[in-house]
């Protein structure tokens, strides 16, 4: 394996792929000083306030006068906010879609509206904190001697809270907990569906009823503690109703569905320098392959894509479409701005360990998770995604917020790249994590699902390691267990996004 990794030729520095000792020649430099493995090397002297390049992008300025060979990191480099003059529509590279004959299916749940489920749970979806305990005994009390009884059902899950009141009765926050309960009673990967509230929340459960069209029936049922008397008849009548539900969920059997009716979440956490060239860049090829079969990639994480968005508009497929993601970036500066923070405050300690100095440096690496098609749809949190191929959905950058407001949106699966590692899991779609490097693979073998280190040593390749991510979206999709279902992750990673005053 070489030493260093130079992304373009008009970068000025590159990356070093295991750690150097002071005097170690990388092409035409020595290094001044030990350069930790995926940290970076200034190739040239950079003055003072100059421009940092990496992905043929800046990623940030001097802030002191770097010689040839230094270490490039937070000690030498100061960001700035982005000042993009975007354009639209200017680099749009359809993928050739696949023909009828050659499409890709996997065995999944055909529901009566016509949406496909990759997995068959029961939810039980609190309207608020104040019957979150409520909706965990609930779900705690099916074990797996019941449900032995019922192989069809992948589980009985409680989605839990910490928000619901204390809110304002309209705007952004209370409109983004409504999307994701409306999108978490309706996802296709639940066949049954039990709301517990309070009664006095100021997330109404009937609201919600009213606001979405939503109908009770054997397999969508409500109740609020205050109105059946007390936490404790709550807990014996949801038992009962999630009871009634079984058979009826068990009925429910796999049937053979095209790859068009994955809808896939992009997601990123615990990055490091390597993220952007192996994962990221691979996660991106099988979501090319996945477009092209008519399927639908969603990314998200809008602080992590600041400094690469113009990047993503001028794959959008029209001006509105790349406006709505500009107008994304600057609700995201000002809520940031007025709440006294940085964009650059991402990213964390963690990543900048692995050799991420600044977010623009980590968003370039973020975006390549989009691949190269058109960008279709952008988003609101927790929205439903109507386009297919890939889309954008607005969301922090905090992955158990995001991936919920992903799933509430449809998304059926999650695909989920990490190069520090992570204990990230989802229900109800499950997550397949990559690892980065093989490094970090090898210690957390049982976490991690596919290693795309191999592409740094050239024993495979960026289009290889996309394919065989591709195939595992069928086979999770069909009911293998990926590493973090396995598991059990899942039951604590429902975190709806909470935007807005609390009172």
């Amino acid at each position: 394996m070489q030493k260093h990794v130079r992304l373009d030729a008009v970068d000025n520095v590159v990356t070093a792929t295991q750690a150097l000792p002071a005097g170690c020649e990388i092409e035409t430099v020595q290094t001044t000083g030990l350069i930790p493995s995926g940290h970076k090397i200034a190739m040239s002297d950079i003055a003072k306030g100059a421009p940092i390049r990496k992905y043929a992008q800046i990623i940030g300025y001097a802030s002191t006068d770097i010689a040839a060979g230094d270490h490039v990191h937070t000690q030498n480099t100061e960001f700035r906010p982005t000042e993009a003059n975007y354009d639209f529509a200017t680099d749009l590279r359809p993928v050739t879609p696949v023909k009828d004959q050659n499409k890709d299916h996997f065995m999944g749940y055909r529901r009566a509206n016509g949406s496909v489920g990759t997995r068959n749970y029961i939810a039980v979806v609190t309207s608020v904190n104040c019957s979150a305990t409520a909706a965990r005994r609930i779900a705690d009390s099916f074990g797996p001697e019941e449900l032995a009884a019922y192989p069809n059902v992948d589980g009985v899950v409680a989605f839990v809270h910490g928000t619901g009141c204390g809110m304002a009765g309209d705007g952004d926050g209370f409109e983004a907990l409504q999307r994701v309960m409306w999108g978490y009673a309706r996802h296709p990967n639940h066949a049954g569906v039990l709301m517990v509230g309070l009664g006095c929340e100021m997330n109404q459960i009937d609201w919600l009823l009213e606001a979405y069209g939503l109908k009770q029936g054997p397999l969508f049922q409500t109740m609020n503690i205050q109105s059946v008397a007390g936490l404790r008849k709550t807990i014996e009548m949801g038992i009962s109703k999630v009871r009634a539900m079984l058979p009826l969920a068990n009925a429910q059997e796999r049937s053979s569905c095209p790859a068009s009716e994955l809808t896939v979440a992009l997601q990123c956490g615990g990055s490091d320098a390597w993220s952007g060239i192996t994962a990221n860049p691979a996660l991106g090829h099988a979501c090319d392959l996945l477009v092209a079969q008519g399927g639908t990639g969603v990314l998200a994480e809008t602080p992590e894509i600041y400094g690469a968005e113009h990047l993503l508009t001028r794959r959008a497929i029209n001006t509105a479409t790349g406006e709505r993601l500009v107008d994304l970036i600057k609700w995201w500066e000002d809520y940031t701005a007025r709440n006294k923070g940085s964009m650059d405050n991402n990213p964390s300690p963690g990543n900048k360990k692995g050799g991420l100095t600044t977010i623009l440096e980590k968003s370039l690496g973020a975006a390549a998770k989009g691949g190269t098609s058109p960008l279709t749809g952008v988003y609101k949190y927790a929205e439903p995604v109507r386009a297919r191929g890939f889309t954008f959905m607005d969301s922090p950058g905090y992955d158990p917020a995001s991936v919920t407001g992903q799933i509430a949106g449809g998304c059926n699966l999650v695909c989920f790249t990490t190069g520090r590692g992570s204990a990230f899991g989802s229900k109800p779609a499950p997550t397949i994590k990559l690892a980065t490097n093989s490094t970090m693979y090898n210690r957390m073998q049982e976490d991690m699902d596919i290693n795309t280190g191999d592409i740094l040593t050239g024993e495979s390749t960026v289009e290889a390691k996309g394919r065989e991510i591709y195939e595992m979206f069928l086979r999770v999709a069909s009911g293998e267990s990926s590493k973090s279902e396995a598991q059990g992750l899942g039951d604590y990673e429902f975190v709806p996004w909470q935007i807005g005053a609390v009172m």
